[in-house]
């Protein structure tokens, strides 16, 4: 990011917030859609944290910070569309399942299901931190700064989140699945009772 771009933008030129808005957009949706799953909440998460942005950016202090600046606002305003809606519901990822020609890319495909969905099932804080930690690659001290809470808090939800995750996939492991012989007994069954 260029910072003479955005300190100019940052007092007020509207060419230079032009030029930085596109990958400011870009990375704030990327981290939206990772938070709320790619859905209408995402894209209305970041049209706000753009919004916020603009009108806030005259009271950025050092622009050397300026993209976790960035971050903790698409953060703030994915937990705004989460409260608003009362529960995100993440879609799928989009998943190709056609180009599955071998039974390790079938099995690559099944397992990034699995943590998807399981990852869909987290507190937003859960998703927020797990994102900025291992999407973005942050350090701990920087989500700290960015999400205004304490390292040992940003640990804690990092714990507790990949912890949860893996209960939640193991649950579904568990959980029985509906096999053809069952289904046909409970299709047929009304019928045997009705024809004896």
């Amino acid at each position: 990011m260029d910072l003479q771009l955005v300190d100019r933008a940052r007092r007020g030129d509207h060419d230079a917030f032009g030029l930085i808005v596109e990958p400011v957009y870009d990375r704030c949706y990327a981290v939206a859609c990772r938070i709320l799953g790619p859905t209408p909440a995402a894209q209305d998460a970041t049209q706000q944290a753009l919004l916020d942005i603009w009108s806030k950016l005259p009271r950025l202090r050092d622009v050397a910070r300026f993209e976790a600046w960035c971050y903790r606002i698409v953060v703030n305003a994915c937990y705004a569309e989460t409260r608003k809606s009362r529960r995100a519901i993440p879609g799928p990822l989009p998943a190709d399942l056609e180009t599955a020609t071998t039974v390790d890319e079938f099995r690559t495909i099944v397992d990034r299901d699995q943590v998807e969905r399981a990852f869909d099932r987290q507190r937003v804080e859960h998703r927020a931190v797990l994102v900025l930690r291992y999407y973005l690659d942050l350090p701990l001290e920087e989500i700290a700064a960015i999400l205004d809470i304490p390292t040992g808090t940003v640990k804690s939800r990092i714990h507790n989140g990949l912890r949860s995750m893996r209960a939640t996939i193991e649950a579904d492991a568990r959980a029985p699945s509906t096999t053809e012989p069952e289904l046909s007994a409970f299709i047929t069954s009304p019928i045997t009772r009705w024809t004896s």
